[in-house]
């Protein structure tokens, strides 16, 4: 009986087993459907310190640049997303590949043109100098007089360092201070600790209206050209620059800048 019950057991085992892998083994079945490739994503470095091309609305960057670079991926059928990070990290997050542009109210210098490439101009800055009210600098000029040495407040990187730099600092007639926040370099200015701080003019009326006591220089110190910087030879650079330049052609940029910059 217990030989019996056993090749019994053994032989239900074997049944079940072979049934099973029929189950299994049978072609006719169609594989499970894999769901479609997610669209590219493309990643916007920037400072998100610089209204009002990029600041923080409660937790949310907005701004000129922030609503362009979503229109160029909403154009290119792309996601979109934002890295916030110190000014000076943004080329090289841009040519680590950890980005996949820069926007930041970035102009094109022969300097960045060693490390990136830039796309059509879509916005004109314009660089002036902000001074507390009974300043003895009354107009540009007055940082290159003769024998001046005034100490000058900028942003890390910036184009307002570049210039202070290589205009005034090299030249023996100032010293720069460098900070990592244009907000920063007028809060230096409000203690006295720098003399002036040349910055973009648009978020130079953010400051001065926020901080009494302060005004913007009449003078400007130069005029100049907003890009989107690349990695060096980016497949991105061309389609990127496309669409871009059919925004400005359907009005869409300028769109964008009038909902943040009054016209004067």
């Amino acid at each position: 009986m217990k030989k019996f019950m056993k090749g019994l057991l053994a032989t239900t085992m074997v049944f079940a087993m072979m049934t099973s892998l029929v189950g299994c083994g049978g072609g006719s079945e169609e594989p499970a459907a894999t769901d479609e490739p997610a669209a590219e994503t493309l990643i916007m470095a920037t400072n998100a310190a610089f209204p009002p091309y990029e600041f923080y609305e409660g937790d949310a960057i907005v701004g000129i640049d922030a609503e362009v670079g979503k229109a160029i991926a909403d154009k290119l059928g792309m996601g979109f997303t934002i890295e916030d990070m110190e000014f000076d990290a943004i080329i090289p997050a841009v040519t680590s590949g950890k980005a996949s542009f820069g926007m930041a109210g970035m102009t094109v210098t022969e300097e960045r043109l060693n490390s990136v490439d830039f796309s059509t101009s879509y916005a004109k800055g314009v660089q002036v100098v902000i001074v507390a009210e009974g300043s003895a600098i009354t107009t540009v000029d007055d940082l290159f007089a003769d024998g001046a040495s005034h100490v000058i407040g900028v942003q890390t990187g910036t184009t307002g360092d570049l210039y202070s730099t290589w205009d005034l600092e090299e030249a023996g007639l100032a010293t720069v201070e460098r900070f990592n926040k244009g907000a920063d370099a007028v809060l230096a200015l409000t203690q006295g600790k720098v003399d002036c701080v040349v910055i973009d003019n648009e978020p130079a009326k953010e400051f001065v209206a926020a901080n009494e006591g302060l005004v913007i220089l009449d003078t400007e110190y130069a005029v100049e050209d907003y890009a989107i910087c690349f990695a060096k030879d980016s497949e991105l650079t061309a389609q990127v620059n496309s669409a871009l330049e059919e925004l400005i052609a359907d009005g869409t940029v300028q769109a964008i800048i009038d909902k943040y910059i009054s016209a004067e």
